[in-house]
């Protein structure tokens, strides 16, 4: 039997379903959220839904197994990127199948490992629990990580949570126990408009932002050279971005306003916040100065976008032990790109990332998964169902 045959009609049907939502950040959640309580309920199995603070989109937990003791949690992010501008094949948000791939928005980043889960449920059930799973499914992810927190305030105050977290990112099915943390801000520099032959006597806000930037590009070339350095990451450093600049109206007016935005991706052992606290010591201690001697309340402003702690959990811990066994793996590695598997280990539960499909497709027009990689998810979830079902 081939290893795609293993990929049973549920499973397809399944990741179908999900696929079908369009759950793009910038749209609300619910209706994937309400379809997947729903389809538990009918399995006798209660859900807790957490909400955003407009009550548009929603986390959603729930155990199957016993209540008593902790167990393992499925976890993924059921938002998924814009399709906007891409050049598609086919409706994103319908799957099809072609030379042995499942195409459609979510089908690799990361649909498709919830489905497997989910399509799962009446085995886990059928067969007993001695050991609960836990179904943890967040909004938000895509655009920083933001509504798992929620999720994780409800989970560690319960009197009982889980043991361990498996993130189902796309990792090719391997087992991943470390990524970068993430920080990005936002910065506004407030200068002093008037006409450019008046240059002197203006604050001008481009140029005080261009500075700013020049001090990032430094602190990168000094991550690049220097580190810390990790080998195990394919980019072994912190790295240090600016991803958007904006500032001024006319080539004759000195501009009165300037934005830019910017990133640090940090090795655990590095701190974003010492980062940011270095170029915004730098702005206040040697550009603010004169840029307020001609014009008071002139300077800048710091916003935090986003942030999510990095990941580095120990090889022999019993929840990368477990995975590697579901895996069939002996080897373990890192990835650059963020999750949400930091912010269960901060709380408390230890957390590993392995999931079907390649990071490569993500985020591209005519994402897929292929089936082969959907079939080895499927043989880890049998494994996991002989680990924590019932004999």
């Amino acid at each position: 039997m081939s290893e795609t045959a293993i990929v049973s009609e549920d499973v397809r049907a399944m990741i179908a379903r999900l696929i079908a939502f369009d759950t793009t950040s910038r749209n609300s959640n619910l209706d994937l959220i309400h379809d997947v309580r729903d389809y538990l309920k009918g399995l006798g199995v209660d859900s807790h839904l957490s909400f955003d603070d407009e009550g548009g989109k929603a986390n959603l937990y729930a155990t199957l197994g016993p209540s008593d003791r902790g167990g393992i949690a499925l976890s993924g992010h059921t938002d998924v990127v814009p399709v906007d501008g891409q050049d598609w094949t086919g409706d994103p948000f319908e799957v099809s199948e072609r030379d042995g791939r499942l195409y459609g928005r979510g089908t690799c980043d990361m649909k498709s490992f919830i489905a497997i889960a989910l399509a799962y449920a009446p085995r886990f059930l059928e067969r007993g629990l001695k050991t609960p799973i836990h179904y943890c499914l967040s909004y938000d992810e895509e655009v920083g990580c933001k509504g798992v927190p929620r999720m994780l305030d409800f989970l560690t105050a319960q009197p009982v949570k889980p043991i361990g977290c498996i993130v189902g990112e796309p990792t090719d099915m391997k087992v991943i126990t470390g990524h970068k943390g993430k920080l990005s801000c936002r910065a506004h520099v407030k200068g002093f408009e008037a006409h450019s032959s008046l240059a002197p006597k203006a604050v001008n806000a481009v140029q005080a932002a261009a500075r700013a930037v020049a001090r990032l590009a430094d602190m990168a070339a000094r991550k690049t050279a220097e580190g810390p350095f990790d080998q195990d990451y394919d980019i072994p450093h912190t790295t240090v971005h600016v991803g958007t600049i904006q500032g001024g109206t006319a080539l004759n007016i000195v501009p009165a306003d300037c934005s830019f935005e910017f990133e640090f991706r940090c090795l655990p052992e590095d701190d974003p916040h010492a980062l940011l606290a270095e170029v915004q010591g730098y702005a206040c201690d040697e550009l603010e100065p004169a840029m307020r001697a001609i014009a008071p309340g002139t300077g800048f402003t710091w916003e935090t976008m986003s942030s999510f702690p990095g990941l580095d959990i120990a090889n022999d811990s019993d929840i990368v032990t477990l995975v590697k066994a579901l895996a069939g793996a002996n080897a373990t590695g890192k990835v650059a790109f963020g999750t949400e598997a930091g912010l269960f280990n901060d709380r408390g539960i230890p957390a590993v990332i392995c999931g079907p499909g390649s990071i490569e497709q993500a985020h591209k027009p005519d994402e897929f998964v292929a089936l082969d990689q959907v079939a080895l998810c499927v043989r880890f979830m049998d494994r996991l169902l002989e680990r924590v079902g019932e004999p």
